[in-house]
């Protein structure tokens, strides 16, 4: 076994993924005023300065471990926090958004900034020169492993995390269909009185805003002048990366003019935007950081987990039922749009007696199984709102993923080793060796959007979208299969209408 392997497996709640949360109690910090008589919290000893504050049980899947003393003492903070961290942190604790936001998105470890390679196939692909959809797989396998052969002989490196997007696979024609639909609309509501204004988010390669510009270029050469490109990339690597393929080509240079690279998060946008423009957030949803909510099972209370990271880089989670502000304003529009009802399969719809009756079995669990709400995605279209009034959105994102850990909402947490992806069972795991993606379900986003924004959202499958703004003949095989539109069926398109 490979050193690097053992690293990243090392923690305690990696060992522990093949055991069940249903046969375990689940750590919780309970104020005085929500803590029940099915099971009596461990009292904190008398010359703890948070004894006035709060009742505790922390446990682990295996057996009891007291960490409340040190959940105490040591400090709160956020993933804003430790953006200056060039080690992971130990000795603190942070709400599930921050652990999640710190793992993908810090600047000096985090998996976006540091691990992620994004598959780049070289020539396009010539999808009517080939005999069906099989063949294109197979030739995507080919080009595969010669990317990362390359790569290999420049650094051998085990751990690469390499992934790859519609954008790269379908190119140009994927960014065609995209700049199809936003010029087109840009005409019939703006041109020519404002200048055409993209802002693209988590922008890869760079590879969409070159394709958007050379199509405007060469098809819209009258609204060509008027194009700006904006990117906005929480990553400096991935900056530099787009930075530099615009001077690949003479082609590429020519943009030079139209585009401005921003490297920051969209969280700390400052700046008010009151012209018109377009929002293009593709395949960025999935990677927004969520918190994480269990309920009583009796009254229903809702409790906000948090993680502590001990002395030893070891991750225990801890549940409060006094809900963070984001959180809890998250939970209220919830509860606006939804006009109190829940999804079938939420944890709070089972009947009360069956909560209960479920709650007296031996072994039962404390709280819930766990929900992640897309906090982020809320702080999101609330940045849209508060700097962007007269933007128009087209996001696309996966709206159902496979291998989920366990809870509602839940994400697929995974690495890869060896060129071969790993699944894992936690979103607690060594941070930024790990992908965290989360499902969108999209119909609600449509109700969260137009709660915050104002703006309605039309929601479309990815297939039935492209069939309408790409030219499909060029995605052809001989055969007749399309596989631009037959893979990512499990991803949709919203725009705001």
């Amino acid at each position: 076994m490979s050193k690097v392997l053992r690293t990243l497996f090392s923690h305690q709640t990696c060992s522990r993924l093949r055991y069940s949360y249903a046969r375990s109690k689940i750590p919780c910090i309970r104020s005085l005023s929500t803590s029940r008589p099915a099971y009596k919290p461990k009292p904190i000893a008398e010359n703890d300065p948070a004894n006035a504050e709060s009742f505790w049980q922390p446990r682990n899947d295996f057996m009891s471990v007291d960490k409340a003393a040190e959940y105490q003492r040591y400090e709160m903070v956020t993933a804003d926090d430790l953006r200056g961290r060039k080690q992971r942190p130990r000795r603190v604790k942070m709400l599930m958004r921050d652990f999640i936001e710190d793992s993908l998105y810090n600047p000096n470890y985090g998996y976006f900034s540091k691990q992620v390679t994004i598959f780049n196939p070289g020539d396009a692909f010539q999808f009517n020169a080939m005999a069906d959809e099989a063949e294109f797989y197979k030739l995507l396998s080919i080009r595969y492993k010669q990317f990362e052969d390359e790569l290999d002989t420049v650094s051998l490196n085990e751990t690469r995390q390499l992934w790859h997007t519609p954008t790269e696979l379908f190119r140009p024609y994927y960014g065609e269909a995209i700049a199809r639909s936003l010029v087109e609309q840009y005409k019939l509501t703006h041109h020519p009185y404002h200048d055409l204004i993209i802002y693209e988010m988590g922008a890869g390669n760079g590879t969409m805003m070159l394709n958007i510009l050379d199509h405007i270029r060469d098809f819209y050469p009258e609204i060509y002048p008027q194009t700006q490109f904006k990117i906005i990339e929480i990553s400096t690597q991935l900056a530099e990366l787009q930075n530099a393929g615009l001077y690949k080509t003479a082609a590429s240079k020519g943009h030079l003019d139209h585009v401005q690279i921003i490297n920051k998060s969209i969280f700390d946008w400052d700046m008010y935007v009151p012209e018109p423009c377009w929002f293009l957030a593709l395949e960025v949803f999935d990677n927004f950081a969520h918190d994480i909510i269990r309920y009583d099972p009796g009254p229903k209370q809702a409790m906000q987990g948090s993680i502590l990271v001990d002395s030893d880089g070891e991750f225990y989670e801890f549940y409060n039922a006094q809900i963070d502000p984001i959180a809890s304003r998250f939970m209220q529009t919830r509860n606006e749009i939804s006009h109190g009802s829940l999804p079938r399969n939420h944890p709070l719809n089972p009947s009360f007696t069956k909560r209960l009756l479920q709650n007296k079995l031996p072994f039962a669990p404390n709280l819930t199984s766990p929900e992640y709400i897309p906090t982020r995605l809320m702080q999101f279209f609330e940045v849209l709102k508060e700097y962007f009034p007269q933007h128009r959105l087209l996001t696309s994102d996966f709206h159902i993923l496979p291998d989920t850990i366990d809870g509602y909402n839940a994400p697929v947490v995974q690495t890869r080793f060896q060129r071969k992806t790993i699944p894992v069972r936690t979103p607690l795991v060594h941070q930024g060796f790990f992908d965290i993606l989360f499902p969108t379900d999209f119909v609600f986003m449509a109700d969260l959007y137009k709660a915050i924004t104002g703006k309605r959202g039309k929601v479309s499958t990815h297939s039935e979208f492209l069939s309408h703004w790409a030219y499909t003949e060029d995605t052809k095989t001989k055969n007749g299969e399309n596989p631009m539109l037959s893979w990512y069926r499990n991803a949709s398109v919203m725009m705001t209408e």
